[in-house]
């Protein structure tokens, strides 16, 4: 059975120069990645529920490293405490303007979708123009789902209150947004899968905007795969089995979604202390799709908006070159195919 720990938001005196820290897990045999206990990472939690990462990479030991949020897996990359990483666009595109394009690259996509805007039904909010006022939370700032809402406001008129607006943004850890929607003290909250669909059964919520309906053809990298230079720079070898694997899970996903599901609620379980209610979970899992596929525009789209947001600084950032899509076109190249049925 697998051993996690959960990894705290690293001090900021850790990261005087991103991307420059070498990672030490290599030199001790082990192979560490970060993940969230989300649906948007159901790769990690099914391949590391059935072992798919550990047959890949050995002899290496391959270390599974559950995180709060975006912005805490970044900041763990860049003190070397993590190789590779299961994170949303937002806190990928932050890390690699951050450190000059030093620290990461995108090496394959991960989930699209699997995002809402939830509402209280008693909150009186039926559209954009009813959140002036109001109290909405997002699992941290700067993370993929708070530059969504923050740019949802921005196209709608309104502001973040910092920002001179109407509209109080709260950062917050997902398990916490539950507990103060149950009290009523948020109004709403932008989250990813399956805290939305928890929000919505547990909470006396209301999908107000499924994000979905916000891009062209309702896809969006919601999730991607990163590694860090280090690794990437010293051992593409290593990157390229569990790139392998890591698309191997991504098609036994889609083939067997119910056992899949399965897999996930037994990570769940043994994440947050109990497993998510069969209804719910399959609710939530048909709000997004598993990919390998980078969504490469919708990265590129994302990385404007957190640039007009002003999470990338004053100074343009150009981002074109955070993906290294090379090892993973050799890996679609193989034909590569996950054998039937969990092992």
């Amino acid at each position: 059975m697998a051993r996690y720990i959960f990894i705290p938001l690293l001090m900021a005196a850790s990261l005087a120069a991103p991307g420059c820290v070498r990672g030490r897990g290599l030199a001790e045999g082990e192979i560490r990645v970060g993940f969230f206990p989300n649906l948007t990472h159901a790769q990690a939690l099914v391949g590391f529920s059935r072992g798919d990462f550990q047959r890949a990479l050995e002899p290496l030991r391959v270390v599974p490293r559950p995180l709060n949020a975006g912005p805490h897996a970044i900041e763990a990359l860049f003190a070397g405490d993590l190789d590779l990483v299961y994170v949303g666009s937002g806190p990928a595109i932050n890390a690699f303007a951050r450190s000059g394009g030093r620290a990461l690259r995108v090496i394959a996509g991960v989930a699209s979708g699997g995002a809402a805007l939830v509402v209280r039904k008693d909150s009186g909010i039926m559209n954009a123009g009813d959140l002036s006022g109001t109290t909405l939370a997002t699992p941290a700032i700067g993370n993929t789902q708070d530059i969504s809402l923050r740019t949802f406001l921005r196209e709608n008129g309104l502001k973040p209150r910092e920002r001179g607006g109407q509209v109080r943004v709260v950062p917050m850890a997902n398990p916490e947004i539950l507990n103060l929607m149950r009290r009523g003290d948020v109004h709403g909250a932008w989250v990813p899968e399956p805290w939305a669909t928890r929000l919505v059964h547990e909470a006396g919520g209301r999908r107000l905007i499924d994000e979905r309906d916000l891009w062209p053809g309702g896809h969006f990298a919601s999730a991607v795969l990163v590694v860090s230079q280090a690794l990437l720079g010293e051992r593409p070898d290593v990157v390229k089995r569990f790139l392998r694997a890591h698309v191997d899970v991504t098609r036994w996903i889609v083939a067997h979604p119910h056992e899949a599901q399965a897999h996930i609620n037994q990570e769940l379980a043994r994440l947050l202390g109990q497993p998510l209610p069969v209804e719910i979970l399959e609710e939530a899992f048909t709000k997004l799709e598993v990919t390998y596929d980078p969504l490469e525009d919708t990265l590129l789209e994302a990385a404007e908006r957190a640039q007009r947001l002003g999470f990338l600084g004053s100074r343009r950032v150009e981002v074109t070159h955070i993906m290294e899509l090379g090892l993973l076109h050799d890996v679609l190249a193989e034909g590569t195919v996950a054998p039937d049925g969990a092992p």
